[in-house]
């Protein structure tokens, strides 16, 4: 235990010494970018593309969401399948849906064409993840030039920020009247997913603190699509199509669902980011601080304790405490 340990961001940094760990024994050292490949090929449609494999905790009824958004001719694409079992069931489902209802909106592009080709033929690219490590959707797309679209996550992107990269054009979180979904039905699965989740991390919650937690999580009548398991994701899908008005009323509670150049010029922002991540995150600034780690790890011996509870209850998190994330898929 008495060893250093390396974090990719200042998220789990806080997180490990409020733990216990010894602050001089802990190392920040963010994943190095390489440029993203870009080559001219032929996509059929204007694409914007979602680079990841589709799993839960990247939201895709909330992609499906932002495709509701695009310009006549534009296509929304993610890359490729999960391939993980657990995620199998709502991935399907999500086909069906798009199918079913004629979504510009493909699965799987990066099984038919090369990725390199797709970066390239990319109006811009999306993320609405509701979790990440790292971050990496958050600066490659700016290498390629392209701009990124959709949802923000604080605790990952301040770091970024803190380095100069400009994201204030994400949205943090996507608000929806609660009356376009079944709200009962989603707080009776969410209090039973919590408690079962907290009874297998050995997390004390109280009835206050869920009569708290359950009460916070609808603002104003609105609560985040981010929350949502995919049942009620789709009936917020299924009411933005059948309901003329509703796609506006959205956008009035969400103004930053449309895609940030449809009402600025990004070149500067492009220019801004591209080079902020290209000085700050490439192999060269990676290597340099790795040595520099390194050679703290040497000098300088540590004496470690740590709280597993508390690094437990750091990630047990009942103001984000998502669906997508912590539930199981019930169609």
């Amino acid at each position: 235990m008495d060893c250093h340990f390396g974090v990719i961001n200042t998220r789990d940094k806080r997180i490990l010494v409020e733990a216990g760990l010894e602050a001089s024994g802990v190392h920040l050292i963010p994943n190095a970018i390489y440029p993203l490949p870009a080559m001219t090929g032929y996509f059929p449609e204007e694409l914007v593309l979602y680079p990841v494999r589709a799993i839960r905790r990247k939201n895709i009824g909330e992609a499906i969401l932002l495709s509701l958004y695009l310009r006549p001719g534009q296509c929304l694409g993610v890359t490729q399948p999960p391939n993980s079992q657990i995620d199998m069931g709502s991935y399907q489902d999500w086909q069906i849906y798009v199918k079913k209802n004629r979504l510009n909106f493909h699965f799987d592009v990066g099984r038919h064409y090369d990725y390199s080709v797709l970066v390239g033929a990319s109006a811009s690219m999306i993320t609405t993840s509701i979790a990440e490590g790292f971050g990496f959707t958050f600066l490659e797309p700016w290498t390629a030039g392209k701009v990124l679209w959709g949802r923000r996550l604080a605790t990952i992107c301040k770091d970024f920020e803190g380095d100069g990269v400009c994201l204030d054009f994400l949205y943090d979180r996507l608000d929806v009247p609660i009356d376009w979904f079944d709200a009962g039905q989603f707080l009776e699965t969410w209090q039973r997913t919590v408690m079962q989740t907290a009874e297998i991390l050995g997390h004390c919650v109280t009835q206050e603190k869920m009569k708290h937690f359950t009460a916070s999580l609808a603002r104003d009548g609105l609560m985040d699509f981010g929350l949502l398991n995919e049942r009620c994701q789709r009936q917020v899908l299924s009411h933005l199509l059948s309901d003329p008005g509703a796609k506006k009323h959205l956008t009035s509670l969400n103004p930053r669902i449309l895609f940030p150049g449809a009402k600025d010029d990004m070149s500067e922002v492009l220019e801004n980011n591209r080079s902020i991540v290209t000085a700050n995150y490439g192999e060269k600034n990676y290597r340099e601080q790795l040595l520099s780690i390194y050679e703290r790890v040497i000098h300088k011996p540590v004496h470690q304790r740590l709280d597993k509870q508390v690094l437990l209850d750091a990630f047990f998190d009942l103001e984000r405490f998502s669906l997508l994330k912590w539930g199981a898929y019930e169609g």
